[in-house]
């Protein structure tokens, strides 16, 4: 580790370092602020550069005497659609440019709480929805393993960071698939956390969300290791009263006696599934079983009609209750995506959305039942490698291949489940080379699992970002 440039630490490295004296807070923040100038130009993954702010959080943990937190030292970047108290949150809307949040988010206040040293603030798409990350107001974010692959969306600017070692952590959120698409995109590790684990608010906010986009929307991390996973997650779901519905529950659950059985699916949905895909789906299966976990092929219950009921319900939702500031402040390029949208995944309305919402608790009873003789479920993320930027442009073809494809990332978010991503292949294609993620779904409140089963795998298939650090350059 002493030959390794601190930038390329692992967040469980660096805390451990700064903890036991033998590296500075503002050593790492140093090391992280350096890789931000030399990346962060090409991939504009960071659209507000807080080094200044950086630098007096560190110097203060330097001199603070207080007990050290389980991320004392440790650089990492927020999302501009979180509030960050003296900071635009801007959701990547001009007219959002000075929403200027006037005090801390949950997960910004615990983040911060454990010693966590804010680097900079990381780019998404406009009002947060899409697959891939654009805006007129901080403009395109771009992949570290190069511009033939979109950063993926909506937490875009906080999967390229993470990966280009802009940071050990880089928070996101997600309620689509807006941690997995870009760890899927960029090669990293994430775990979306069930309904009710992190606490959510804006302070800056104007109005109440929809009970949807409350239920379906989460807080968590992008990390390049499982373990950082581990370290970080029991300081982000700490409690906060602002969130009248979080479940403030440990992090770890009840051991399993026993191995843990996992169902393993690979089913495509009818939409045909790419050969790296299943590549990256069997290399995860035969990790598992190798770490000793009970891997059967069986498919769970309804997958295609869960994740096309729950993503026509958010539309329905989004048309409501955000349809009319989408079309007043939108860029034509979001209403042009938004409408498409509508065509492939036509909202329900009315008493429609209303009896939707209420079959909601069928599904995930279903799911419920099944995950009580299979705690996990590994299943694909994306059926295709990822696709190119702006691919969602490009008419009816383009969002059937962004969103189309992306129900086993639906079905989660609507009834509430965690789900994590990690990437267990690299893709040789004739656009280049790209990291392929696999999805491990498990029991509610059981992230943990999810974790552990990821980090056997990366017991045996070791972490992309050696590789990508290769393609870029060495950097120190």
């Amino acid at each position: 580790m002493t030959d390794t440039p601190i930038w390329q630490w692992s967040a469980g490295q660096i805390a451990a370092a700064t903890k036991a004296g033998r590296i500075s807070a503002t050593d790492a923040t140093e090391a992280a602020l350096a890789r931000m100038d030399a990346t962060n130009p090409e991939l504009n993954a960071i659209v507000e550069n807080l080094a200044d702010q950086a630098r007096a959080q560190a110097a203060a943990l330097d001199a603070s005497t207080a007990p050290k937190g389980p991320l004392h030292g440790v650089p990492i970047t927020i999302k501009i659609n979180v509030d960050q108290k003296g900071h635009a949150t801007t959701n990547g809307v001009s007219a959002f440019k000075d929403n200027v949040a006037p005090d801390d988010a949950p997960v910004v206040r615990n983040l911060k709480a454990a010693g966590a040293v804010i680097i900079g603030r990381t780019n998404t798409p406009e009002f947060s929805f899409r697959a891939d990350t654009d805006n007129p107001l901080h403009g395109r974010t771009y992949n570290p393993w190069g511009r033939h692959i979109s950063p993926g969306g909506s937490s875009g600017g906080a999967g390229s960071a993470v990966m280009a070692g802009m940071g050990a952590l880089a928070h996101g959120n997600d309620i689509g698939g807006s941690l997995r698409f870009p760890a899927s995109a960029n090669g990293a590790v994430t775990v979306k956390p069930g309904l009710g684990r992190v606490p959510a608010w804006n302070p800056s906010q104007q109005a109440e969300r929809g009970l949807l986009a409350q239920s379906m929307s989460v807080q968590g991390l992008i990390t390049r290791t499982a373990s950082d996973l581990h370290l970080a997650m029991p300081s982000v779901i700490a409690a906060d009263a602002r969130d009248p519905f979080h479940a403030p529950l440990p992090w770890r659950g009840a051991p399993f006696d026993g191995p843990i059985k996992v169902a393993f699916s690979k089913d495509d949905l009818g939409f045909g599934m790419h050969p790296d895909v299943a590549i990256a789906l069997d290399k995860a299966a035969a990790a598992l079983e190798d770490a000793g976990y009970l891997v059967h092929e069986i498919d769970p219950p309804l997958a295609r009609e869960t994740g096309e009921v729950g993503y026509r319900a958010l539309m329905g939702e989004v048309k409501a209750l955000m349809g009319p500031d989408i079309r007043a402040l939108g860029s034509d390029t979001v209403n042009m995506i938004f409408d498409e949208y509508y065509r492939q995944f036509p909202p329900f309305e009315g008493t429609d959305l209303l009896a939707m919402m209420a079959k909601r608790s069928f599904y995930a009873r279903q799911w419920s039942l099944f995950l009580a003789d299979y705690p996990l479920v590994l299943t694909p993320f994306l059926l295709t490698p990822y696709f190119r930027a702006d691919r969602d442009t490009e008419g009816a073809q383009g969002v059937r291949e962004v969103l189309g494809h992306a129900h086993w990332s639906f079905i989660m978010n609507f009834i509430g489940l965690p789900a994590g991503n990690i990437p267990t292949h690299i893709a040789r294609l004739a656009s280049g080379e790209q990291p392929i993620g696999v999805q491990i779904a498990g029991q509610r409140w059981r992230e943990d699992l999810i974790v552990d089963a990821m980090e056997a795998i990366e017991a045996r298939i070791p972490p992309v970002c050696d590789t990508l650090w290769a393609r870029m350059g060495s950097i120190s």
